[in-house]
């Protein structure tokens, strides 16, 4: 019996070198031969490695019941052992050839921003669970039937163990068919502390790349059930969102005089706005006495400023005037007068965008003393400066 094992062992180990050459040969011909990299992916997982093994297999199946024909209970034992090794062999492939598939759908347009990853867990969990109920009824000669009827009384303690697994994969389909994250997408997420990039989503968790550079960690059954901001609409739009308000001291709004309006008029794109609105009031406020001015109709410093603001906006050359554009007054606070410039620019880069948006607010704030207005600002030790 020993002799013939050795033979056997010596046999098998000659028969799996020369199967995974000739499989790594012939694989490697096919792929130079293909203009995919599909193939090129399988000998990367090394699938032709794995299937190679098939064959030695099978001549320790036919070659063991005559090496140990006269020891009933080792080649029972035997049996088994090879059984057990057929299934692990066969999971292994699977195994292989999923993670194949994975990588190479991730290099097709179509799936780079789909979670494969978690469809790949997903079918190696049911994979792993299928072969090793096959082999525990295989090592026990029970029937797979009767033995998965057995299981039913775990079937509690199976829930429980797998919970996680099982929310995870139901989050993950969820979040695919809805369509709510995908590789790539910017999201901000306050609870994990996350503000950045998705750079993978698998069955438990999505990881995301901060703007500092670190990994945050987000449980995959979390995008279900909080709330998130996901970003691929302003991405995938014409413009970024401006959205900002310059607090004015009210106590320095006031009517115009007329001497206002014509230093006010010297400012070249308000001045046509100026003189029409003029002569519009003017006309208006002939039957009345103007001897007080808050009579009739009136330009006060804010609303020209106001008018200003938006002329300026609408010119500016960084901001998409085919979307929303708008200049208002927000609600008054004990801060002051908001007045909120709501537009879009047309560069949706982060460091573009900042500097998009200083330079609009550099220039309008240094424009707010020509019409005799303030920002508003706590008092500071120059406020009490004699």
């Amino acid at each position: 019996m020993l002799v013939l094992l050795i033979a056997l062992l010596l046999l098998i180990f000659i028969v799996d070198t020369l199967t995974r050459k000739s499989l790594r040969i012939l694989f490697a011909q096919l792929a130079g031969r293909t203009k995919t990299n599909f193939d090129d992916i399988l000998i990367t997982n090394k699938v032709p490695r794995n299937i190679a093994h098939i064959i030695p297999v099978i001549v320790a199946l036919e070659l063991i019941p005559y090496v140990f024909k006269d020891y009933l209970f080792v080649l029972n034992t035997a049996n088994k052992l090879v059984g057990v090794s057929t299934i692990i062999l066969a999971l292994w492939i699977v195994r292989s050839v999923l993670n194949a598939v994975k990588y190479y759908l991730k290099t097709l347009v179509n799936f780079k921003d789909k979670p494969i990853d978690s469809y790949i867990q997903v079918f190696m969990i049911f994979a792993w669970l299928t072969g090793l109920l096959f082999a525990f009824a295989y090592i026990s000669g029970i029937p797979l039937l009767k033995f998965l009827t057995g299981l039913g009384a775990v079937s509690a303690v199976i829930i429980l163990i797998f919970k996680d697994t099982i929310m995870g994969f139901i989050a993950s389909i969820q979040v695919s068919i809805n369509d709510m994250v995908r590789i790539g997408d910017w999201i901000t997420f306050e609870k994990y502390g996350a503000d950045g990039d998705v750079c993978e989503i698998n069955l438990a968790t999505v990881k995301v790349q901060n703007f500092d550079m670190t990994i945050t960690t987000i449980p995959t059954y979390a995008l279900i059930s909080e709330s998130f901001q996901n970003w691929r609409g302003m991405q995938n739009s014409g413009g970024r969102r401006i959205k900002r308000s310059l607090f004015i001291n009210m106590d320095s709004i006031k009517y115009l005089k007329d001497e206002d309006i014509s230093r006010l008029k010297k400012i070249s794109i308000i001045s046509t706005y100026l003189e029409t609105k003029q002569l519009e009031i003017s006309t208006y406020n002939s039957n009345i006495d103007k001897s007080v001015l808050i009579n009739g109709r009136n330009l006060t410093n804010v609303g020209v400023f106001r008018k200003y603001v938006e002329t300026y906006i609408e010119n500016h050359s960084a901001i998409n005037k085919e979307m929303f554009i708008m200049t208002r007054h927000l609600q008054p606070t004990t801060q002051g007068l908001p007045i909120e410039i709501y537009a879009f620019s047309k560069d949706k880069r982060w460091e573009n965008y900042e500097y998009i948006m200083a330079d609009i607010f550099d220039h309008i704030m240094a424009a707010v003393p020509y019409f005799d207005l303030e920002i508003f600002e706590l008092p500071n030790s120059k406020t009490f400066k004699a």
